[in-house]
C-alpha cells in the first residue's frame, strides 16, 4: 500500500545505526515487514495486538496486548502504525462497544483524555510516552484532532514534548469515508510544520505551507497571510453572540410538550432540513415532532426571541438564516446576541452566507470534521457595520 511505504520513509532510521522499532495495534504488521524490506533486519521489530496472535515478520516479536494498558519499560527510537479510531462506549453512534469495560482503565492512564475523545488520542499520547529521548513517531489518523476541542489536551501534550508535523493526504482509505492527516512527531524538539499533500505521496513535492517556530496546542489550520488578516479584519462572532444548541429528540420526548401528530394550534419542530440560506420552511415537519408555539421556551428560552440559526451542516460550510417567527428547533446553532451587541440581522444574514465566508471556511478546515463546529463558528470574524457592541471596540478593517 503507497501510504504505508510513504509513512516508513517518514520514519527514516539514521545510517548504520540499529534501532528499536514499535507497531502499536500491529494486526498484520504491515508496517514492521516494510521497514525491514526498506531498512533491513538488524533492527529490533516489535509489534503489539490485542487480539490473537497472527504470524508478522519473521524477525519481529509480537506481544499479546492492549496497547493502552501494556506495562512496559522499554522505550523506542521509532513508533509507528495504524491506531484504531472510535469513540469507546455503550451509545449506538459510539462504535467501539465490546472494550466499553476498560473506560475507566483507559481514563485513569490517560492525561489527554477530555469529553467523548477518540481510541487514536490515546494512542498517540501512549505512543509518545514509550519514545526515546530523540525517538520519533508516525502515525496516520484521522484529521479531527487538529481542530476539535476534545483534543486540547493532545495538542497541548505533543507541543510542550516535541515538534509536530502534520501531513494531509485526504481520504486514502478505499469505501472510508474519513479524511486523514499523517502525524510525525520528534521528541525533543519544537514547533509546527504543515504540508499538504493529497495526492502527492512523495517529500519532495509537499512543501511546508504552515510553519511555526513555536507551537503551544493551538488549533492546527491551513493559515495563511491573507486569511489570517481576514480574520482579525472584524470582531469574532464569538465575542457578539453566545452560541446555543438546540434541544435534542431525547428531550422533546420527555418534556411532555411534544406530539407526533399535530392538534389544532401545534406548530411543527423544525431542523437543518427545514434551514437553507436565508430562508427557514416553517410549514413542513421533518422532525417528526409537533407543539404549541407557546410551550417552546420552556425547551430553550432564545426560542421565544428572534435570533439567528445556524446549520449544523456537513463540512465547514455556514448555513443560516434569522428565525423571526420564533419556532422550536431540534438541533442546529442558535445565535443570541451577547449584552450591548447592536445587530443588522439582514446584512449579518447576508454576510454569513456569502462566498466570502465560505472560501474562508474551507481553505483553513478543509475537511477536517464532519460539521461545522463550534469553535470554527466562534472564529468567524463579523465587520463592524453588521454587529457591533458597546463593550468594545470595533476592529479596523
Amino acid at each position: 500500500m503507497p501510504i504505508v511505504q510513504w509513512m516508513v520513509q517518514l520514519a527514516a532510521p539514521p545510517p548504520n545505526t540499529p534501532c528499536t522499532v514499535l507497531e502499536p495495534a500491529c494486526g498484520d504488521a504491515r508496517f514492521l515487514t516494510e521497514f525491514a524490506r526498506a531498512y533491513g533486519n538488524h533492527h529490533r521489530l516489535v509489534g503489539v495486538e490485542i487480539n490473537p496472535q497472527t504470524p508478522i515478520h519473521p524477525h519481529a516479536r509480537l506481544i499479546h496486548a492492549d496497547f493502552l494498558l501494556w506495562d512496559t519499560d522499554e522505550q523506542f527510537d521509532i513508533i509507528l502504525g495504524n491506531p484504531p479510531y472510535g469513540i469507546v462506549g455503550d451509545a449506538s453512534h459510539y462504535p467501539i462497544h465490546l472494550l466499553k469495560e476498560r473506560k475507566a482503565a483507559y481514563k485513569q492512564r490517560t492525561a489527554t483524555w477530555k469529553g467523548k475523545y477518540n481510541l487514536y488520542g490515546a494512542f498517540i499520547e501512549r505512543a509518545v510516552r514509550l519514545l526515546k529521548p530523540s525517538g520519533k513517531l508516525v502515525f496516520i489518523t484521522p484529521t479531527t484532532w487538529l481542530v476539535l476541542d476534545d483534543f486540547a489536551l493532545l495538542r497541548r501534550f505533543l507541543a510542550e514534548r516535541g515538534r509536530v508535523e502534520v501531513f494531509y493526504v485526504g481520504r486514502v482509505f478505499p469505501r472510508v469515508n474519513v479524511s486523514a492527516v499523517v502525524l510525525r512527531f520528534t521528541q525533543g524538539e519544537r514547533g509546527l510544520l504543515v504540508y499538504d499533500c493529497v495526492g502527492r505521496l512523495e517529500m519532495g513535492d509537499c512543501p511546508a505551507v504552515v510553519c511555526k517556530p513555536t507551537y503551544a496546542g493551538e488549533l492546527i489550520r491551513f493559515e495563511t497571510d491573507e486569511w489570517l488578516m481576514f480574520e482579525r479584519s472584524g470582531t469574532p462572532l464569538g465575542d457578539l453572540f453566545e452560541i446555543r444548541f438546540a434541544a435534542r429528540s431525547p428531550q422533546f420526548r420527555r418534556s411532555g410538550l411534544a406530539r407526533s401528530k399535530p392538534q389544532a394550534g401545534d406548530v411543527p419542530v423544525l431542523t437543518g432540513r427545514n434551514l437553507s440560506a436565508g430562508r427557514i420552511d416553517y410549514e413542513t415537519c421533518y422532525s417528526g415532532w409537533w407543539m404549541r408555539q407557546e410551550d417552546a421556551p420552556k425547551l430553550r428560552k432564545f426560542y421565544a426571541e428572534p435570533h439567528l440559526v445556524v446549520g449544523h451542516t456537513k463540512g465547514a460550510r455556514l448555513i443560516c438564516a434569522v428565525d423571526w417567527r420564533c419556532y422550536p428547533w431540534r438541533e442546529e446553532y442558535h445565535l443570541v446576541p451577547r449584552a450591548g451587541v447592536q445587530v443588522d440581522w439582514a446584512a449579518l444574514e447576508r454576510y454569513l452566507n456569502s462566498e466570502q465566508v465560505q472560501a474562508y471556511l474551507q481553505a483553513l478546515y478543509r475537511d477536517f470534521t464532519p460539521h461545522l463546529t463550534k469553535t470554527m463558528l466562534e472564529r468567524v470574524p463579523v465587520p463592524g457595520q453588521v454587529a457591533t457592541s458597546k463593550y468594545m471596540s470595533p476592529a479596523l478593517g
